[in-house]
C-alpha cells in the first residue's frame, strides 16, 4: 500500500504543478518583448523610409522658359536682355520641322547641326554663331535665338533672322 500512496502523491504533486504553470500564464514558456513594456511616451519612433528625408521631386524641375515679350525684339547688339522669339502655336515637333524648312529658304543660313530631342538649330548667318531654340510652352511653342549659354543672342544677325523666320511661320 505504500508502493500506492507514493505514487499518488506523485500524481497529485505533478497536477499542481501543472495548474500552478497554466495559472502562472506563458511567462516560463514565452520570452518578454522589452519594447512594450515600458512608457509609451518612451518608446522609439519609427518613421517610414520615404518620410525621413525631405522631398526632393521638385528639384530637378526645370523651370518654364516663357517669353516676356512674345514678338521679336529689335534691340541694339550688347543689349541681350529681352528675350529675342515669338510663339506659335500648334505642336513641338511639327513646329520644329517648320523652323528647318524656313531657315533651309533663308539666303546665308548655314545649320551646323540640328537636334531634334533638344529644340535646337545650330546657325551660322552672317558671320554670327548661335542656336534657333523651339520649346514647348503653356501659350505654344517659343521659338528663340540663344548663345551656346542659353542666354538670350545679341547682334543684327540673331535680330534678322528671327523676324524672318517669325513671317515664315506667322508667330505671335
Amino acid at each position: 500500500m505504500r508502493h500506492h500512496v507514493s505514487l499518488k502523491f506523485v500524481r497529485t504533486a505533478v497536477g499542481a504543478a501543472l495548474v500552478v504553470g497554466l495559472l502562472a500564464g506563458c511567462s516560463w514558456f514565452g520570452k518578454e518583448d522589452k519594447l512594450y513594456k515600458d512608457d509609451i511616451a518612451s518608446r522609439p519612433l519609427e518613421v517610414p523610409p520615404d518620410l525621413d528625408r525631405p522631398a526632393t521631386d521638385a528639384a530637378m524641375k526645370m523651370p518654364p522658359v516663357a517669353p516676356t515679350a512674345s514678338s521679336v525684339s529689335g534691340t541694339p547688339a550688347g543689349a541681350g536682355s529681352t528675350p529675342l522669339g515669338f510663339t506659335v502655336p500648334g505642336e513641338r515637333d511639327a513646329i520644329f520641322a517648320k523652323v528647318g524648312d524656313a531657315l533651309g529658304t533663308v539666303q546665308g543660313v548655314n545649320v551646323a547641326s540640328r537636334a531634334q530631342l533638344l529644340g535646337t538649330y545650330d546657325v551660322d548667318y552672317e558671320g554670327a554663331k548661335f542656336l534657333v531654340r523651339v520649346t514647348k510652352t503653356d501659350a505654344g511653342v517659343y521659338v528663340s535665338a540663344v548663345d551656346p549659354r542659353g542666354l538670350p543672342a545679341s547682334g543684327e544677325a540673331p535680330v534678322k533672322l528671327m523676324t524672318q523666320l517669325k513671317a515664315a511661320l506667322g508667330g505671335g
